[in-house]
């Protein structure tokens, strides 16, 4: 079985679609907090359908509280995750699945935190996406839009954050190859976890 980590959802709706691809798929789901949102909320259960009562599904405090009661502190349970970010080199294609491996997305906002992947560099793994000059055809509006409302992103043009400036262990990208363009949460967990799914054995997608 494998199992989708989301920490620090956002968005009801994305949980609600993954909560629904666990299911198909004989997946756990596990929800790292503080989550944006309740369990409660209308969203989540629309976007779950029926499904979300048939859910394997466990919430967690925060990061340390989700390595502790996984076992993963150790470096056995180390390799064991794999964690989704723009920011690595190998993508989720390169990588290996192992039934019980957990898969690991950020919050839909930033992503994973940087402390996270610069702890685990070389658990780092990206999904390929075409460059935004190639996939948006107003990308320079876009950028122009995230840096006003992200002032931070001046730091990360200036260098000021060494998360940011520096290649973490030789798995970050350039800062200069910085992009705007992502998959939907939702869609992104699909990609992966069909992977390794196929890897794994899955009925109908054996290897």
């Amino acid at each position: 079985m494998l199992n989708i980590v989301l920490h620090e959802p956002e968005i009801p709706a994305n949980t609600g679609n993954i909560g629904r691809t666990c299911v198909v798929t004989g997946s756990r789901l596990h929800l790292v907090g503080p989550l944006g949102f309740s369990l409660d909320e209308r969203m989540l259960h629309r976007a779950g359908l029926g499904y979300w009562d048939s859910l394997d599904v466990s919430v967690y405090r925060d990061w340390d509280d989700f390595i502790d009661r996984c076992g993963l502190a150790g470096p056995q349970g180390r390799r064991r995750l794999h964690l989704l970010t723009k920011k690595a080199r190998r993508t989720y294609a390169e990588s290996t699945y192992r039934d019980g491996d957990f898969l690991v997305f950020g919050k839909e906002s930033s992503g994973l935190p940087e402390e996270l992947l610069a702890a685990l560099p070389s658990r780092c793994e990206r999904i390929p996406m075409l460059p935004d000059a190639a996939s948006l055809g107003n990308a320079e509006s876009w950028e122009a839009r995230e840096r006003g409302l992200h002032p931070e992103a001046a730091d990360r043009d200036a260098g000021a954050s060494p998360l940011r400036a520096q290649d973490i262990c030789g798995n970050f990208i350039d800062p200069d190859g910085y992009r705007i363009s992502a998959l939907n949460l939702s869609n992104a967990a699909a990609v992966v976890l069909y992977e390794a799914l196929r890897q794994t054995g899955f009925p109908g997608m054996e290897a």
